[in-house]
C-alpha cells in the first residue's frame, strides 16, 4: 500500500510544470493574454517575477478579476519572485497597484 502511495505521488510530481508568467518579460502590463495556447494541471507552478516596488500578485476570484478588485481576504505575494501552485479549475490572478489590473496586468488560468 504504501509503495502504491509514493508511486503516485511521484507520479503526479513528474507531471507537474513550471511556467514563468509573462515568459522573460515576468509579471508586467499587458499579461492578460499569456495563457493563451498554454495547458496548465493542476498543481503546476506559476511564477511570477516583477519588482516588488512597483507591484504585487493577488489571487482574487471571477468577481474580483472582472472588476479588478481584491475581495476581503484575497491572498495578496509580493516578494517579486512569487511561486503559486494552481488548483484544480479556474485561478485569476491580479496586480492591485492603481491602473495596474486595468492596463492588463491580470491572468485567468484554467488547471485540469
Amino acid at each position: 500500500m504504501l509503495l502504491c502511495m509514493l508511486l503516485l505521488l511521484h507520479s503526479e510530481m513528474a507531471h507537474a510544470a513550471t511556467y514563468t508568467v509573462g515568459g522573460p518579460g515576468g509579471w508586467t502590463f499587458n499579461v492578460s493574454g499569456w495563457p493563451r495556447g498554454k495547458r496548465f494541471r493542476a498543481g503546476d507552478i506559476l511564477v511570477f517575477n516583477y519588482s516588488p516596488a512597483a507591484h504585487n500578485v493577488v489571487a482574487v476570484n471571477k468577481v474580483g478579476y472582472n472588476t479588478c478588485t481584491a475581495p476581503r481576504g484575497s491572498k495578496v505575494y509580493q516578494t517579486g519572485k512569487d511561486r503559486i501552485k494552481l488548483v484544480k479549475g479556474q485561478n485569476f490572478f491580479i496586480c492591485t497597484f492603481t491602473g495596474h489590473c486595468q492596463s492588463g496586468m491580470k491572468i485567468a488560468v484554467n488547471a485540469v
